[in-house]
């Protein structure tokens, strides 16, 4: 069973939410601890599984990724061995940055990101329309982001 966190751990994990690439000194500085302190407290929160992993967050919009889109997919029927079949599909599809099991009309929420319409089309016929227990979808196209936020409040 995980441990409770403390204040400096709740501390840490909003400085790390800001920015993963402190180095641990900079960290240590931010919450007014020594290193070593926050190096062991870092590593044990990772252990822990609070903190995943860390990555960097680029932008579509410079890499040519200029159409973002929700699909919302409902299969013609589902079962365990419907879901994870399309479970692993989806997994090896890189146009679909994230992938939701939803509530409601339909069963799946699929984050896309494509350069334009014309491969979001391709997408469709050639990647989701491939997989059988397909039933329908629904695109959602996003005129403008926002706020995106990838942290969450702790």
């Amino acid at each position: 069973m995980a441990e409770t966190l403390d204040s400096t751990d709740i501390q840490i994990l909003r400085t790390l939410q800001k920015n993963a690439k402190l180095t641990t000194k900079e960290l240590a500085d931010a919450v007014h601890l020594t290193p070593t302190p926050v190096f062991e407290r870092q590593k044990r929160l990772e252990r822990q599984g609070y903190i995943k992993k860390y990555v960097a967050v680029l932008d579509p919009e410079k890499l040519g990724q200029h159409l973002l889109v929700f699909c919302k997919v409902k299969l013609k029927h589902i079962n365990h061995e419907i879901a994870d079949s399309f479970t692993s599909r989806i997994l090896s599809i890189s146009e679909v940055t994230e992938c939701y099991n939803i509530s409601g009309a339909y069963d799946y929420l699929l984050k896309v990101r494509v350069r334009d319409m014309k491969q979001y089309q391709e997408f469709v016929l050639s990647k989701l329309g491939e997989i059988e227990s397909l039933g329908s979808i629904e695109s959602t196209f996003v005129m403008g982001e926002l706020k995106q936020d990838y942290g969450i409040n702790v």
